[in-house]
C-alpha cells in the first residue's frame, strides 16, 4: 500500500470490541495515520465535537449511545474544528439502519463481516481521497 500522503492524518475509530478496535488501530498506524480510538457512544460524541479528524470510522452498535445517536448529536451540535467524512463500519446490515445512517450524515457504510482488512483499508483510503475533492 502507498503510505504517501497518510502521515499525520488523524482518524477516529469508534468501536466497542477491544480486539477489533486495536486491530484497526494497528492496521491504520502501519499506513502512517495518527489513530485515536474510543469504545462508547458518549466518548465518541465528545471526540467528534472536538473535531480535527480526516476520517471517522463509526460502529453502530455501541454501549451508552448507539452510532445513530452519535450521528444525531453531531448534526445537532457541529464540531468546533471540521471533520472529514464519517463512515459506518458495522455488522448491522438492515436496510432501515443503513438508510438512516446516510440520512444522518454518513458518507459510507461498510459491513465488517463482508470485508477483509485489506478491503477495509482500501475503502478508508477511497473515502479520504473523495473527501479531498
Amino acid at each position: 500500500m502507498d503510505i504517501q500522503g497518510n502521515a499525520g492524518k488523524k482518524i477516529l475509530i469508534i468501536e466497542d470490541d477491544q480486539f477489533l478496535r486495536e486491530f484497526y488501530q494497528e492496521l491504520l498506524q502501519t499506513e502512517g495515520f495518527i489513530v485515536d480510538t474510543v469504545a462508547d457512544g458518549d466518548t465518541a460524541s465528545y471526540r467528534i465535537h472536538e473535531g480535527g479528524y480526516a476520517l471517522i470510522v463509526l460502529d453502530i452498535m455501541l454501549p451508552k449511545k448507539d452510532g445513530l445517536q452519535v450521528l444525531r448529536d453531531n448534526r445537532a451540535n457541529p464540531p468546533k474544528s471540521p471533520n472529514g467524512p464519517i463512515v459506518a463500519l458495522t455488522n448491522l446490515g438492515q436496510d432501515a439502519v443503513i438508510k438512516q445512517s446516510f440520512e444522518l450524515g454518513c458518507a459510507g457504510y461498510m459491513i465488517k463481516s463482508a470485508l477483509n482488512p485489506d478491503q477495509v483499508l482500501t475503502e478508508i483510503n477511497n473515502y479520504l481521497q473523495s473527501a479531498k475533492k
